[in-house]
């Protein structure tokens, strides 16, 4: 591999593997370079949603004090390089060709084992910590979970603290179709000795992790017990709102991403950012905390990219994200037209995605395919969906037949998969 987009065709080739539960794989290069992940003081973040949110508001915290923060993120939004980044800037073409060419010989080894050729986001997990270790020594690196927790490659790391944001129906032709199966996949980040943090609230989840918790003899953080949010109240744009845990009390935080669940994601970095400052010394302090919870956004999730019409970005995915995405635009937007613009995977269900739009006023709503190889067609979409949809060749074409349909008082809601927000991005 002579140049980066050939390291990356490289890693793009090793998509038909598909999914392969297991650490080992992880493990096997991990040790054969050394353990770079030993070096790397960690957090990792679980979740059925709201996992890349609350990465953000734990980085811009922590950025506000002037320490430098690794990310590992997916999937990416503008382009593929920002999934491995330091303070919001992505690992340059040279260092990921760089780190791409040491980890490929151990794939290629692997292949001849028991164990078989490694997936493209366990060799990419492994170029992250070789880049972290190696060159960029960030002070912290925070892991954001690709799917379950059991069986991630993320898991292979070492954090200083967990978080899981909350269990909800996403993957289930993976992780399992009830609560109690998904919880468990997700639990599977609890390692002996590091503490949790959740928001989760369902009971049957909670026992899970509290569960797990004890056969790790470590200890479960859990929102309205030993933390809590008091005092939401959702502005023009974002929130108003007050924390209060064992180790703090802030009377008065704000956060500009809107929606209620922010609230909560960012109530889960705050007592993770407690605990390192307890524990860890994290130098961390108020006004680094009230500034980072204000700057903190992330691209794709109710990103207003467009006034009159309003034209909103929002990488709702799954049943608990589309209710989220409905409760912010009856919030934000009541009484207005909503013209509606919708891709997703094919194991998704349409029905059950889009039934919380259902309480919208609709104007128009389109079916569009885009370029991943698991897309849902907008023949399928359109054939499930509980109001009337339109198929259209691409989201462009939609884009221009809402905005045709829309006034300017109107709002365009662009949503489903982030693999197709990121496309729209781009």
């Amino acid at each position: 591999m002579n140049t980066y987009e050939e390291a990356k065709e490289w890693l793009h080739s090793l998509v038909p593997l598909g999914i392969k539960p297991g650490l080992e794989r992880v493990n096997y290069m991990l040790d054969a370079l050394g353990n770079p992940e030993r070096s790397i003081k960690s957090i990792q973040v679980g979740g059925t949603n709201g996992k890349g949110s609350t990465v953000t508001f734990l980085r811009y915290m922590m950025n506000e004090a002037g320490l430098e923060v690794g990310t590992f993120t997916s999937p990416y939004i503008t382009h593929f390089r920002e999934r491995i980044s330091v303070n919001g800037h992505s690992i340059s073409k040279e260092d990921f060709l760089e780190y791409a060419a040491a980890v490929k010989p151990l794939t290629e080894q692997l292949a001849t084992t028991p164990l078989g050729a490694p997936t493209e986001f366990e060799v990419l997990t492994v170029i992250a910590a070789l880049y972290f270790a190696k060159k960029a020594y960030p002070d912290v690196v925070i892991w954001e979970v690709g799917l379950g927790g059991r069986f991630d490659s993320t898991t292979a790391m070492h954090p200083m603290v967990s978080v899981i944001t909350n269990v909800g129906h996403d993957h289930q032709h993976i992780l399992g179709e009830t609560i109690p199966e998904i919880a468990k996949e997700k639990a599977g980040i609890v390692k002996s000795g590091v503490p949790l943090v959740t928001c989760e609230e369902k009971p049957e989840a909670l026992a899970i992790f509290k569960e797990t918790v004890e056969q790790n003899r470590t200890k479960m953080y859990t929102l309205g017990k030993e933390f809590f949010i008091n005092n939401n109240n959702e502005a023009e744009t974002g929130s108003s709102f007050s924390f209060s845990s064992m180790f703090k009390h802030y009377p008065e935080l704000r956060v500009e991403m809107e929606g209620e669940h922010q609230v909560k994601n960012a109530a889960a970095a705050l007592m993770a950012i407690g605990y390192l400052k307890m524990f860890y010394a994290l130098p961390v302090d108020d006004d680094h905390i009230s500034n980072g919870l204000k700057k903190a956004n992330w691209p794709g999730r109710f990103e207003i990219i467009q006034e009159k019409p309003s034209i909103i970005l929002d990488g709702a995915h799954n049943k608990e994200g589309m209710e989220s995405l409905a409760k912010a635009l009856n919030r934000r937007y009541p009484d207005k037209t909503v013209h509606i613009i919708f891709a997703m995977t094919k194991e998704k269900n349409a029905y059950e995605l889009l039934l919380p739009l259902s309480s919208l006023r609709i104007g128009s709503a389109f079916a569009a395919p885009f370029d991943f190889p698991r897309a849902a067609s907008p023949a399928e979409i359109k054939k499930k969906s509980p109001f009337e949809m339109r198929e259209v060749p691409n989201w462009q074409t939609a884009m221009e037949e809402a905005k045709k349909s829309a006034s300017m008082n109107d709002v365009i809601v662009i949503c489903g998969s982030l693999y197709f927000i990121s496309e729209i991005k781009q």
